[in-house]
């Protein structure tokens, strides 16, 4: 039998410009991970995807990386953006058991790690930090965060609330999204989606470590919206709503100018008119709400994500059970 020399856990951290904050990250990441590998863990590797930064990140990991065999650098030719990088971090990823996934900006203290482990240990195959106290964080930035997580759930997402891209997943969970043939996919909508056994650990979102943030306004929204259609097929449906709608007012529109033509308080051709606009408006909007379930479908097969996935079969425990 070939020995399986990969580590049991690999910590996947993108990084984009984050020169000013790696050295203070990794001198709070490794003392957590080497407490982890003395109580028993069997190894870990940490992989930090290098989004195509142009400050000195390249220069830093490789400095750190004399001094700290552990580490392994990703180094995207591009800037690809944060969850392309993600992808491409959990793509390389060799942990047999599981991956932890991170921000380099410290914002994710490295030190929740043993508590998302503990819980993983329980049965979970999924465990979500989430953020319970967000008070370094700008108003507008809570605010705007709040709206985003409710729109997502009224959409039918299955995001738990405040849970970023800081999580745990087993090593089914991390090869299950790989191969999903999305493009544009956002994992922290994604994962949830899946339907794996799941729990949440709560912990106080910290001020960042250094350097500046890089995910403004624009970013977000880019975010947002690709969360948005990579989840939901909702917003095709609107032309469908907005179709029903249209035909319940154009009928009253109609009751109301038949009763005006018949007490004579129309000029001729306005019944005619009205009638025809509004008739032929909501047939518009009707075919282009068929058009968009359709498309909706068609959208869906293209995603190509499992119907169902089976947790476990009677049979085959009973077989192992046997051998």
């Amino acid at each position: 039998m070939i020995p399986d020399d990969r580590p049991a856990l690999s910590v996947v951290v993108p990084a984009f410009d984050e020169a000013e904050v790696l050295p203070v990250l990794a001198g709070r990441l490794r003392p957590v991970l080497d407490a982890l590998v003395a109580d028993g863990l069997g190894g870990y590797e940490v992989l930090v995807v290098d989004d195509g930064s142009a400050d000195a990140t390249p220069v830093v990991l490789a400095r750190l990386r004399r001094d700290w065999p552990q580490l392994r650098v990703v180094r995207l030719r591009t800037n690809s953006g944060h969850q392309a990088a993600l992808s491409a971090g959990l793509a390389r990823a060799r942990g047999r058991t599981g991956v932890v996934t991170m921000d380099a900006d410290l914002q994710d203290p490295p030190e929740v790690l043993p508590r998302l482990l503990a819980a993983a240990e329980e049965g979970h195959d999924v465990v979500y930090a989430v953020r319970r106290d967000r008070s370094v964080d700008s108003p507008a930035k809570r605010l705007t965060a709040a709206a985003f997580y409710r729109l997502v759930r009224a959409l039918g997402g299955r995001a738990p609330e405040q849970a970023g891209d800081f999580r745990f997943t087993t090593r089914v969970v991390v090869d299950t999204v790989l191969q999903l043939p999305e493009a544009h996919r956002v994992l922290r909508l994604v994962i949830p989606d899946l339907g794996f056994t799941s729990t949440t650990v709560g912990y106080v979102r910290e001020a960042r470590g250094a350097g500046r943030t890089k995910y403004p306004l624009a970013r977000m929204l880019r975010l947002s919206l690709d969360a948005i259609t990579g989840s939901s097929t909702a917003p095709l449906r609107l032309a469908t709503f907005f179709g029903l709608g249209g035909a319940v007012l154009t009928s009253l529109l109609l009751l109301y100018a038949i009763v005006s033509f018949v007490a004579g308080r129309t000029v001729p051709g306005w019944t005619s008119t009205l009638a025809v606009v509004a008739g032929v408006g909501t047939l518009q909007l009707l075919c282009l709400g068929v058009l968009g379930e359709y498309v909706g479908r068609l959208y869906v097969q293209l995603q190509n994500r499992p119907t169902y996935l089976v947790a476990s079969d009677s049979l085959e425990e009973s077989r192992q059970t046997r051998t």
